[in-house]
């Protein structure tokens, strides 16, 4: 597990608002997730002020395309510094995201069932299956597609683990702190919880950036993560 596992969501609307969040915050944090919002409202922009920063950047864009497009678009990242970018764990989309990174250290992230995402949602989506089968399902194929980064709900991280084994990136979503609001969530779990089941990163957005200091409440949830590895050492 990284020293620092907390990945701050910038899902805000302005390169101001999330200059202001950086700022705030502070050195303590080092990794930022620019979310599709934020992306569409600054392009590479805020991706590039990040970097230059020498703040490491997850780009959560979601692939999900035809190969060539998909190829492409990796490429154009891949020659960026970006640290993470994530795509749907999908057989021709994985394949094809991991030509177009070919020779960098970009790493990808295939996402397996989001975590807004519910029994209902599937069966919408033609799957009558727990969520839990699907994700199981659907991280076996990025691991067999040799993609070694995983996107999936804390809920499954533990499910998860033990189908891509250690040396694989787990990264979690859906973290929250105990009574803080789920938002839009459904498949959540406090950042001990998301860390002892298995996963190396954890992102957190409003519970941070929303907070009215965010600094005091990122060092609080840095301090809870730290208490608990204390009390299990």
């Amino acid at each position: 597990m990284p020293d620092n596992p907390i990945i701050i969501a910038l899902d805000l609307d302005s390169a101001a608002e999330a200059r202001q969040i950086v700022k705030l915050v502070g050195a303590p944090a080092n990794f930022y997730k620019v979310g599709l919002e934020l992306y569409t409202a600054t392009g590479m922009d805020i991706v590039r002020e990040l970097l230059d920063m020498g703040k490491d950047v997850f780009l959560d864009l979601k692939l999900y395309d035809i190969p060539e497009t998909v190829k492409r678009t990796v490429a154009v990242v891949a020659r960026t510094r970006v640290r993470f970018l994530t795509i749907h764990a999908v057989g021709s989309v994985m394949r094809a995201a991991l030509q177009g990174s070919q020779g960098s250290e970009l790493r990808l992230l295939a996402v397996t069932v989001l975590t807004s995402f519910g029994p209902d949602d599937l069966l919408e989506l033609g799957y009558d299956c727990p969520v839990a089968d699907l994700v199981e399902t659907r991280a076996a194929q990025a691991r067999n597609s040799g993609i070694r980064g995983i996107v999936t709900s804390p809920r499954e991280a533990s499910l998860v683990r033990g189908v891509v084994g250690p040396d694989t990136i787990i990264v979690t979503p859906g973290v929250r702190s105990a009574g803080r609001d789920a938002g839009d969530q459904r498949r959540i779990s406090t950042p001990v919880e998301a860390l002892r089941a298995g996963a190396d990163y954890l992102v957190m957005g409003r519970q941070i950036t929303r907070a009215a200091d965010p600094a005091a409440e990122f060092a609080r949830v840095q301090e809870e993560i730290s208490v608990a590895q204390r009390m299990r050492a």
